[in-house]
């Protein structure tokens, strides 16, 4: 009768025993596989993140109100989470996956400018994308 399994011999057990830690640390320190985004999007994510920065306006997540040097930190981190797991195609993706709405609540994100009353930001975020690709630069005028 003839056996799957078979009892490793020592010399296997000290083999395994030598490379179990090389392989534990390599894949622990393994550098995470990251889907950049092409750089004419990511340009524009950039110029659109400035143009939110240096406005103005407030930023709504989750019913508070945070200033746009915040909203631009907060939108950076959805961004590296998102670039981590996929690649962003364009910036209208972006908006769409990131910049919209709260991936915890599910409720959209909401820009309040001077005099002004609060906005989806979606909609915002796009008319700020249509005005600097309308300047043909990456800082267009004024987001109010």
């Amino acid at each position: 009768m003839s056996t799957l399994f078979r009892f490793p011999q020592v010399s296997e057990l000290h083999m395994i025993a030598r490379l179990f830690p090389a392989l534990f640390l390599s894949c622990l320190f393994a550098p995470a596989v990251t889907a950049a985004t092409p750089s004419p999007a990511r340009g524009e994510i950039d110029a659109l993140l400035a143009r939110l920065q240096f406005s103005t306006c407030e930023f709504n997540r989750n019913g508070s109100w945070h200033n746009a040097a915040e909203a631009k930190a907060h939108l950076l981190v959805k961004l590296n989470y998102l670039e981590a797991r996929t690649t962003i195609q364009s910036t209208e993706q972006f908006i769409e996956m990131a910049a919209s709405r709260s991936s915890m609540s599910g409720q959209p994100y909401l820009v309040k400018c001077p005099n002004a009353v609060p906005v989806e930001s979606g909609p915002w975020l796009l008319r700020q994308l249509q005005a600097i690709r309308s300047a043909g630069a990456m800082f267009a005028p004024s987001p109010h």
